[in-house]
């Protein structure tokens, strides 16, 4: 099982570090008591987990100094361990906070029965979570952007091969254009297999439909065309931290051209190596 341990300071981004780990495939535990660690592993290791991402923070400070030697615990029972510290300066901690205007976790830790101040808290914050720097990989997030953060964050854990999942979806125009497209290709200009009688009730995915349309130049020409627009842009998407891209494939009634087209696509794909096929995912939203 492979374990991440996310800490640091709040407002440091470990909620998008968490969010990044569950679209990687991590069960993913937010805020999680430092005390219930060993029992959420054993359990989650039990069920037949492999990967899981935990976030502990400050609240947590009554166990914290027994957190170290839980992970050398847990590489000694064969857990592949890693743990994450993130921090970044007062002032810029101290700007996120007033943009967000959320209220600091350890605020409400009273001194003198009155609140922390965001700079006592934040100084308490860091005092508690000390004895996790010695065993943990360090990012300071100061000037970062969110997109830099998940960038490192997947370098430092090899996720680099956990490439975006590409969903290729036919429809047909006249029922609307899909909400969730991130592109938009409009097929209605090849023949359509629609005004032979024969081929009006098959689909696409008949071999009849695509015997049609191979016999035609221009679905040749129209799939080349989509296929290099994919593959130039589709590392630069991937770059961008996308976890799913939807490309959209439309014919007037989305039952013949379209269908055919995103299945040649998605198989392409795949059989040019530039996808898993369980990273591929192909829909007909109006095929009958």
């Amino acid at each position: 099982m492979k374990i991440v341990l996310i800490t640091g300071i709040s407002g440091s981004g470990k909620s998008v570090a968490l969010r990044l780990l569950e679209d990687a495939s991590y069960y993913c535990v937010d805020n999680l008591p430092a005390n219930l660690l060993p029992n959420l592993v054993s359990t989650l290791s039990v069920q037949g987990h492999t990967q899981i991402a935990i976030s502990i923070d400050a609240r947590s400070s009554v166990d914290f100094a027994r957190l170290p030697s839980q992970v050398d615990e847990f590489r000694a029972q064969g857990f592949n361990v890693h743990t994450i510290f993130l921090t970044a300066d007062d002032n810029t901690l101290i700007q996120r906070f007033s943009e967000t205007r959320r209220r600091h976790p350890l605020t409400r830790e009273y001194k003198d029965n009155n609140d922390n101040s965001l700079v006592e808290s934040i100084g308490l914050e860091r005092e508690r979570l000390l004895p996790m720097l010695a065993v943990s990989a360090i990012i300071d997030t100061s000037k970062l952007k969110a997109r830099q953060l998940q960038t490192w964050i997947k370098d430092l854990l090899s996720l680099r091969n956990d490439s975006m999942t590409v969903l290729f979806e036919s429809f047909g125009f006249k029922h609307g254009i899909p909400m969730d497209a991130d592109f938009v290709f409009d097929v209605r200009c090849l023949p359509n297999p629609f005004y032979d009688h024969s081929l009006r009730p098959l689909t696409g995915l008949d071999a009849p439909v695509q015997e049609f349309l191979v016999a035609q130049p221009d679905t040749h020409l129209m799939i080349s065309d989509i296929e290099q627009f994919i593959q130039r842009w589709l590392p630069r998407f991937e770059e961008d931290n996308r976890s799913y891209l939807t490309i959209a494939i439309g014919c007037t009634g989305g039952q013949h051209r379209s269908v055919y087209i995103a299945k040649i696509l998605a198989d392409r794909l795949i059989d040019k190596g530039l996808r898993a096929p369980e990273q591929v995912l192909v829909r007909h939203r109006t095929l009958r």
